[in-house]
């Protein structure tokens, strides 16, 4: 990483000067610059409304970068140690989906885990990529998917030697890590490119004693949420690719989905959290990994609550472990996550990232204070202190195998009927059904019905789960295959 280039923020600086200039506006958006959205300007502010401008000679255009975007891509791929790196505007949704897109095409095959971000799937309902999936490991205790066994990525190439690229989750929403070197090694052994979904790894790049980046792996192509850990704007990503991508191809590919109004807002934001992260990384996720570390210790003092770390570490599908992540196990308390998630948020007016059956996940960064750690360390103790029950009878796993009866894309456009969900045992499922966050479909198109599958959504739906992905939008119906 070159430490003076970092120090530059060219976008940032292009669109500074561009305010200054107090050009006239006679383009989009026909907000001008805030003045004809005023309610609005008020309240976020007149430098962010004006800050809102479309594509123009002076500052660049992402579907075509050649100057002041193009060089703030150029030092992103630096301060990543990639060699190309993409603004991206659509999420890591977007990001995952050109990685998958601009290295499968239809008819080919990836090796992927089943826990995989709907974006993945997604991608191959739109190109017609065939998924060989691998079951990632379970923790049957924590109801959680792991990393994915090297063995099992072995065995899964010996069966598919010509899938086209392995996709691995690095690290999971729960912070495992796999062994992404070793699978790098073997997958580039059998000419095989590795994508990497790294939407919760952004850190991973510029702290100590975490856990290893894609890039630094060998990885070919990183899909990086810097709005999630980096501190860019929601729905600013970035795109990384190494030396076996044709990067020109990457951005041909983008461009078939990504908007052609790019949001300056997002891209600026994404130009100064490089330069934070790359000068100030260290310091911050110091400071994060201590906040995390010690809500670790005081959360597993107060019992009956699991908040896990490196302890789950087995050199296999967990093969490390990001601290900075708080996972906690609520099951002892005779509450589902989701539950401790509503009760937290509506009793307490604390915001976490997400609960599931089993679990919740609390965000931390260095832009938490102390006082608010201690906030929700007291709030944990409370919720146990007043709604603890007996544990009996709650589902006890999170990750249900799936059979895969048809590819995703097929059996996304074939001819459907809507049925409903009760009584769909035994169909195949043509369309999404998954709880949201994390995005993890619980059913994806082509998978086969089973009766624990059903079990599996009543439950979700009877604890609070937002369940999402059917095209009924109360998710009591499901569209299913006509065989």
């Amino acid at each position: 990483m070159d430490k003076k280039l970092q120090e530059k923020t060219v976008l940032f600086d292009a669109m500074k000067k561009h305010l200054a200039n107090r050009v006239v506006r006679f383009d989009v958006p026909g907000h001008k610059g805030g003045r004809g959205n005023k309610q609005f300007r008020d309240f976020i502010g007149l430098d962010a409304m004006q800050m809102d401008v479309n594509s123009m000679k002076p500052l660049d255009n992402l579907c075509h970068p050649t100057s002041v975007i193009k060089e703030a891509q150029d030092i992103a791929a630096d301060a990543f140690g990639a060699k190309e790196a993409y603004f991206m505007v659509s999420g890591t949704t977007g990001a995952v989906q050109a990685m998958i897109m601009s290295t499968c095409k239809a008819g080919d095959k990836i090796i992927i885990p089943r826990n995989v971000h709907r974006s993945a799937i997604n991608a191959m309902v739109i190109n017609g990529t065939i998924p060989v999936y691998i079951n990632p490991g379970l923790n049957k205790k924590l109801g959680i998917s792991l990393g994915m066994s090297v063995k099992d990525i072995e065995k899964a190439i010996k069966e598919n030697p010509d899938a086209k690229a392995i996709l691995v989750n690095n690290p999971t929403y729960y912070g495992i890590c796999s062994d992404l070197k070793s699978i790098v090694k073997l997958a580039h052994k059998h000419n095989m490119l590795v994508l990497v979904d790294e939407a919760h790894g952004a850190h991973f790049y510029f702290g100590d004693n975490l856990p290893i980046s894609a890039m630094a792996a060998g990885a070919d192509m990183a899909a990086i949420s810097m709005h999630k850990t980096g501190g860019s704007l929601t729905q600013s990503s970035i795109l990384l690719s190494g030396e076996r991508i044709n990067a020109d191809y990457v951005r041909q590919v983008i461009n078939l989905t990504q908007t052609t109004s790019a949001s300056y807002l997002l891209m600026t934001s994404l130009d100064t959290a490089r330069k934070n992260m790359s000068i100030n990384g260290k310091e911050i996720f110091k400071k994060t990994v201590e906040f995390a570390e010690y809500a670790r210790e005081e959360i597993n003092k107060l019992g009956g609550y699991y908040a896990y770390g490196k302890d789950l570490i087995n050199v296999d599908d967990v093969f490390d472990f990001d601290t900075t992540k708080l996972s906690i196990y609520t099951k002892d308390v005779g509450l589902a996550g989701i539950e401790v998630y509503d009760i937290l948020r509506d009793e307490f007016n604390i915001q976490i990232e997400f609960g599931d059956l089993d679990n919740i996940l609390a965000i931390i960064s260095a832009g938490d204070r102390a006082m608010e750690i201690e906030r929700l360390i007291s709030s944990l103790a409370e919720i146990k202190r007043i709604y603890t029950k007996d544990p009996k009878g709650m589902f006890d796993h999170e990750y249900i195998a799936p059979t895969v009866v048809l590819p995703p894309q097929k059996a996304f456009y074939a001819e459907k009927k809507m049925i409903p969900i009760s009584e769909s045992s035994g169909q195949i499922s043509g369309e999404f059904v998954m709880a949201y966050p994390p995005g993890i479909p619980i059913l994806a198109p082509g998978e086969k019905i089973t009766d624990e599958i059903i079990d599996y959504i009543e439950y979700a739906k009877e604890k609070g789960c937002l369940l999402t992905g059917t095209e009924d939008m109360k998710v009591e119906n499901i569209n299913v295959v006509i065989e």
